[in-house]
Protein backbone atom coordinates (compact mmCIF):
# COMPACT_ATOMS: atom_id res chain seq x y z
CA UNK A 1 0.00 0.00 0.00
CA UNK A 2 1.47 3.17 -0.90
CA UNK A 3 -0.09 6.71 -0.75
CA UNK A 4 0.97 10.45 -2.62
CA UNK A 5 1.25 13.76 -2.19
CA UNK A 6 2.43 16.36 -4.20
CA UNK A 7 5.83 16.03 -2.47
CA UNK A 8 6.18 12.89 -0.38
CA UNK A 9 5.30 9.10 -1.02
CA UNK A 10 3.79 7.17 2.42
CA UNK A 11 4.41 4.22 2.45
CA UNK A 12 4.93 0.87 5.08
CA UNK A 13 8.78 0.84 6.60
CA UNK A 14 11.22 -1.31 4.65
CA UNK A 15 14.02 -2.55 5.96
CA UNK A 16 16.61 -0.51 4.45
CA UNK A 17 14.98 2.27 6.31
CA UNK A 18 16.44 0.86 9.54
CA UNK A 19 19.24 2.97 9.94
CA UNK A 20 18.09 6.02 8.80
CA UNK A 21 15.31 6.14 11.09
CA UNK A 22 16.81 4.67 14.32
CA UNK A 23 18.97 8.18 13.54
CA UNK A 24 16.21 10.02 13.47
CA UNK A 25 15.25 8.29 16.72
CA UNK A 26 17.90 8.66 18.10
CA UNK A 27 18.30 12.95 17.77
CA UNK A 28 17.96 14.60 20.98
CA UNK A 29 16.22 17.47 18.97
CA UNK A 30 13.87 15.25 17.68
CA UNK A 31 12.75 13.20 20.82
CA UNK A 32 12.76 16.50 22.94
CA UNK A 33 9.33 15.71 23.54
CA UNK A 34 9.69 11.97 24.86
CA UNK A 35 11.42 10.73 27.89
CA UNK A 36 13.99 10.03 25.94
CA UNK A 37 15.57 8.96 22.60
CA UNK A 38 15.32 5.41 21.70
CA UNK A 39 18.07 2.95 21.17
CA UNK A 40 18.59 1.38 17.57
CA UNK A 41 17.41 -1.88 18.78
CA UNK A 42 13.76 -0.10 20.24
CA UNK A 43 13.56 1.33 16.93
CA UNK A 44 14.22 -2.13 15.17
CA UNK A 45 11.49 -3.83 17.46
CA UNK A 46 9.39 -1.01 16.59
CA UNK A 47 9.95 -1.45 12.75
CA UNK A 48 9.03 -5.23 13.42
CA UNK A 49 5.95 -4.27 15.37
CA UNK A 50 4.96 -1.79 12.31
CA UNK A 51 5.14 -4.82 9.86
CA UNK A 52 2.74 -7.12 11.98
CA UNK A 53 0.23 -4.17 12.39
CA UNK A 54 -0.08 -3.92 8.70
CA UNK A 55 -0.28 -7.32 8.34
CA UNK A 56 -3.14 -8.08 11.06
CA UNK A 57 -4.76 -4.29 11.09
CA UNK A 58 -4.39 -3.33 7.86
CA UNK A 59 -2.45 0.22 9.11
CA UNK A 60 0.05 1.24 10.88
CA UNK A 61 2.96 4.26 11.51
CA UNK A 62 4.97 4.79 7.94
CA UNK A 63 7.78 6.16 5.88
CA UNK A 64 7.51 9.72 4.50
CA UNK A 65 9.91 9.36 1.39
CA UNK A 66 10.81 12.75 0.03
CA UNK A 67 9.73 12.71 -3.89
CA UNK A 68 12.52 14.67 -5.42
CA UNK A 69 15.33 12.82 -4.03
CA UNK A 70 14.10 9.50 -2.49
CA UNK A 71 15.30 11.24 1.35
CA UNK A 72 13.45 9.29 4.14
CA UNK A 73 11.83 12.17 6.57
CA UNK A 74 10.60 10.60 9.11
CA UNK A 75 7.36 8.86 9.59
CA UNK A 76 3.22 9.49 9.41
CA UNK A 77 0.68 7.33 9.79
CA UNK A 78 -2.49 5.65 11.70
CA UNK A 79 -2.08 3.35 14.35
CA UNK A 80 -4.21 1.03 16.46
CA UNK A 81 -3.97 1.46 19.91
CA UNK A 82 -5.24 -0.26 23.15
CA UNK A 83 -3.67 0.86 26.16
CA UNK A 84 -5.51 1.68 29.29
CA UNK A 85 -6.38 5.08 28.92
CA UNK A 86 -9.75 6.47 29.06
CA UNK A 87 -9.94 6.98 25.31
CA UNK A 88 -8.67 4.01 24.04
CA UNK A 89 -9.23 1.97 22.06
CA UNK A 90 -8.82 3.84 19.00
CA UNK A 91 -7.04 5.08 16.18
CA UNK A 92 -4.29 7.68 16.80
CA UNK A 93 -2.42 9.54 14.32
CA UNK A 94 1.18 10.93 14.52
CA UNK A 95 3.89 12.17 13.25
CA UNK A 96 8.00 12.47 13.54
CA UNK A 97 9.92 14.48 10.97
CA UNK A 98 14.14 15.00 10.71
CA UNK A 99 15.14 18.22 11.93
CA UNK A 100 16.94 19.99 8.42
CA UNK A 101 13.21 19.33 6.94
CA UNK A 102 11.23 21.20 9.90
CA UNK A 103 9.32 24.39 8.54
CA UNK A 104 8.28 22.67 5.34
CA UNK A 105 4.50 21.83 5.61
CA UNK A 106 5.69 18.29 5.52
CA UNK A 107 4.32 16.59 8.65
CA UNK A 108 0.84 18.33 7.85
CA UNK A 109 1.13 17.43 4.37
CA UNK A 110 1.86 13.45 5.45
CA UNK A 111 -0.92 13.21 7.86
CA UNK A 112 -3.20 15.15 6.10
CA UNK A 113 -3.28 12.14 3.35
CA UNK A 114 -3.35 9.72 6.22
CA UNK A 115 -6.85 11.68 7.52
CA UNK A 116 -7.70 11.22 3.99
CA UNK A 117 -7.27 7.42 3.72
CA UNK A 118 -8.43 6.73 7.01
CA UNK A 119 -12.19 8.63 6.55
CA UNK A 120 -12.86 7.21 3.05
CA UNK A 121 -10.58 4.35 2.37
CA UNK A 122 -11.40 2.42 6.08
CA UNK A 123 -14.42 4.58 6.65
CA UNK A 124 -12.97 5.25 10.54
CA UNK A 125 -15.23 6.91 12.61
CA UNK A 126 -12.87 8.72 14.92
CA UNK A 127 -8.79 9.59 14.66
CA UNK A 128 -7.05 10.67 17.62
CA UNK A 129 -3.90 12.70 18.54
CA UNK A 130 -2.26 13.54 21.40
CA UNK A 131 1.28 15.33 22.78
CA UNK A 132 3.07 16.59 25.88
CA UNK A 133 1.50 20.18 26.58
CA UNK A 134 4.31 21.39 25.80
CA UNK A 135 4.58 20.13 22.50
CA UNK A 136 3.74 23.32 21.08
CA UNK A 137 4.82 22.13 17.25
CA UNK A 138 2.77 19.48 16.98
CA UNK A 139 -0.13 20.90 18.52
CA UNK A 140 0.28 23.23 15.51
CA UNK A 141 0.37 20.89 13.21
CA UNK A 142 -3.22 19.42 15.05
CA UNK A 143 -4.71 22.70 14.43
CA UNK A 144 -3.72 22.52 10.71
CA UNK A 145 -5.36 19.69 10.16
CA UNK A 146 -8.49 21.03 12.10
CA UNK A 147 -8.61 18.46 14.73
CA UNK A 148 -10.22 19.61 17.68
CA UNK A 149 -9.05 19.74 21.21
CA UNK A 150 -11.13 17.32 23.98
CA UNK A 151 -9.84 18.72 26.73
CA UNK A 152 -12.24 16.14 29.01
CA UNK A 153 -10.08 13.47 27.62
CA UNK A 154 -7.00 15.06 28.46
CA UNK A 155 -4.64 12.57 30.61
CA UNK A 156 -1.56 12.35 32.60
CA UNK A 157 1.13 9.38 30.36
CA UNK A 158 1.37 6.47 32.05
CA UNK A 159 5.14 5.98 33.74
CA UNK A 160 6.45 9.22 34.06
CA UNK A 161 6.77 10.68 37.02
CA UNK A 162 3.78 13.23 38.69
CA UNK A 163 6.64 16.23 38.22
CA UNK A 164 7.42 15.20 35.31
CA UNK A 165 7.36 17.85 32.78
CA UNK A 166 6.20 15.57 29.89
CA UNK A 167 3.56 14.02 31.62
CA UNK A 168 0.68 16.36 31.03
CA UNK A 169 -0.86 15.66 27.31
CA UNK A 170 -3.24 16.81 25.55
CA UNK A 171 -5.79 15.46 22.86
CA UNK A 172 -7.51 16.25 19.94
CA UNK A 173 -9.71 14.65 17.60
CA UNK A 174 -11.72 14.42 14.21
CA UNK A 175 -14.44 12.33 13.43
CA UNK A 176 -16.25 11.43 10.33
CA UNK A 177 -18.62 13.83 10.09
CA UNK A 178 -15.86 16.83 10.50
CA UNK A 179 -13.77 15.24 8.01
CA UNK A 180 -16.88 15.13 5.51
CA UNK A 181 -17.70 18.99 6.62
CA UNK A 182 -13.98 20.18 5.83
CA UNK A 183 -14.19 17.95 1.99
CA UNK A 184 -18.00 19.89 1.67
CA UNK A 185 -16.35 23.30 3.02
CA UNK A 186 -15.31 26.03 0.57
CA UNK A 187 -12.13 26.59 2.22
CA UNK A 188 -11.02 23.15 2.37
CA UNK A 189 -7.50 22.58 3.02
CA UNK A 190 -4.39 24.65 1.49
CA UNK A 191 -2.68 23.11 -1.33
CA UNK A 192 0.65 21.01 -1.31
CA UNK A 193 1.83 24.00 -2.76
CA UNK A 194 0.46 26.42 -0.26
CA UNK A 195 1.84 24.73 2.42
CA UNK A 196 5.56 25.13 1.10
CA UNK A 197 4.94 28.94 1.93
CA UNK A 198 3.82 28.77 5.42
CA UNK A 199 5.26 29.30 9.03
CA UNK A 200 5.65 25.61 9.87
CA UNK A 201 7.80 24.58 13.19
CA UNK A 202 7.20 21.23 11.83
Amino acid sequence: MQLETDRLILRPFQSEDLNAYAEICADPQVMRYFARPYTFREVENFLQQYATKWETGGYAFSAIIRKSDGLLLGSCGLSWIENEMIFTPCTEIGWRLRPDVWGRGYATEAAREWLKWGFEQRELKEIYAFTPVLNRPSQQVMQRLRMQRVPELYFDLPGLDEDHPLRPMILSRMTQKDWAKIMESKENFRSDAELKTLPFTL
